[in-house]
């Protein structure tokens, strides 16, 4: 059990259609109503990474958000790892 109020943190990488169609922009919106901060940015194999950080139960949510993602994403595989929390408290689209 983690202590109420403790910040988690974790690095996501999506897999599939997941550019040119909105997802960070659309990752960004959700993560700004879900209250987490980090960021996210395109690899060039095709793939967008985030670092998602906040309460744990808002981190999760975000995380069960990018498993889907916008309308015209078509998520194939997301890989989660715990991260260092940063500090972060606005999300930002980088890169």
């Amino acid at each position: 059990m983690t202590e109420s109020g403790a910040r988690a943190a974790v690095q996501v990488r999506v897999s599939g259609r997941v550019q040119g169609v909105a997802f960070r922009w659309e990752a960004q919106h959700a993560a700004q109503e879900l209250g987490v901060g980090g960021w996210v940015h395109n690899e060039p194999d095709g793939s967008v990474v985030a670092h998602i950080e906040g309460e744990h139960d808002a981190v999760d949510d975000m995380v069960a958000w990018m498993r889907t993602g916008p309308p015209a994403s078509r998520v194939s595989n997301v890989a989660v790892r715990d991260a260092a929390p940063t500090g972060a408290v606005s999300f930002e689209i980088i890169g």
